[in-house]
């Protein structure tokens, strides 16, 4: 090899020594949660930064960032920021975010950076608000109503007179879940 191929050979792999290789956002968790705006805690994010040969990154320092208006959340210290360096295998979770009261889709930005490399990811979650369970107060009520049907059905067969020729029909027994009502006429 001559002296020039040499040279050449040695800048190649110093070049590549001090190439800087992309990083990569993995979300482990907390993509497309459902939050419930009345609970205590909103679903943690959990992220891993690799390299491209899929390896965790240590040390990477992580950002996680809520919208500030609209469906969102907080983190335990308030914010809507927070920022993290990940473990040894690249792993970095933020603990502690709470659900503000606001129902619908949200998105949580997320970067990390670690000797002048960067990355970026986004994380959706939803906020919803189960109300009031009006849903469950129409179900009783539907209840209520068909057993009262029922009951007024029952009576008009009852009071009728059979002839013994003519085939009986018996409707069949329905169960409604609901909160049961007893009683018969006065």
């Amino acid at each position: 090899m001559s002296l020039r191929g040499l040279a050449g050979f040695i800048v190649l792999i110093t070049t590549l020594a001090g190439q800087d290789y992309p990083l990569h956002i993995v979300v482990l968790e907390g993509d497309g949660a459902i939050n419930n705006v009345r609970a205590a805690h909103a679903k943690d994010p959990v992220v891993r930064v690799e390299d491209d040969d899929k390896r965790g990154v240590p040390g990477a320092v992580v950002t996680f960032l809520l919208p500030t208006d609209g469906p969102s959340a907080s983190f335990g210290n308030g914010g809507t920021s927070l920022t993290l360096t990940t473990d040894d295998r690249g792993e970095v979770t933020a603990r502690g975010m709470h659900a503000n009261r606001t129902a619908g889709p949200f998105q949580i930005r997320v970067t990390a950076s670690q000797g002048g490399r960067n990355a970026a990811a986004t994380i959706a979650q939803t906020n919803v608000d189960p109300g009031a369970h009006t849903a469950s107060r129409k179900i009783v009520i539907l209840a209520i109503l068909g057993g009262a049907a029922a009951a007024g059905a029952a009576l008009a067969l009852h009071g009728k007179k059979s002839s013994p020729t003519a085939a009986q029909t018996v409707a069949p027994t329905v169960v409604v879940p609901g909160t049961p009502a007893f009683g018969g006429p006065q």
